[in-house]
């Protein structure tokens, strides 16, 4: 018999996903390995205004600042550069980045964490 997570009631080992709604303005889904190293995330604005008129962002959540200061040190030598970013991710140790369609890629240094774990 699989062990379910506490969290979500997915087996455990297996892919867990916690849907939120009206973080910030924001929904999305968070995934990741129960106890993995890095999560993911998919965000959408709810019912809060972002220039454009929209926002898509493609959250990683990187295990230390180690890893994330890797990835930027590659990023910009491929010449990418941040874009301005949402407040949250401003004020949590987010740096964002912007693909040719305008969607938004994130990197933050800690790990998500659900409540209750």
């Amino acid at each position: 018999m699989r062990r379910r997570s506490p969290s979500t009631g997915t087996p455990s080992g297996c892919l867990s996903w916690r849907p939120f709604h009206d973080s910030y303005g924001l929904y999305g889904t968070i995934l990741g390995m129960p106890g993995g190293q890095v999560h993911l995330e998919i965000v959408r604005a709810g019912q809060a205004s972002y220039p454009d008129g929209g926002l898509d962002q493609l959250v990683f959540y990187l295990p230390d600042a180690a890893a994330w200061e890797r990835i930027q040190a590659r990023l910009a030598a491929a010449g990418a550069r941040p874009v301005a970013q949402i407040d949250y991710w401003q004020a949590n140790g987010g740096v964002t980045y912007q693909d040719p369609d305008g969607r938004e890629v994130v990197f933050a240094s800690w790990i998500y964490i659900p409540p209750g774990t």
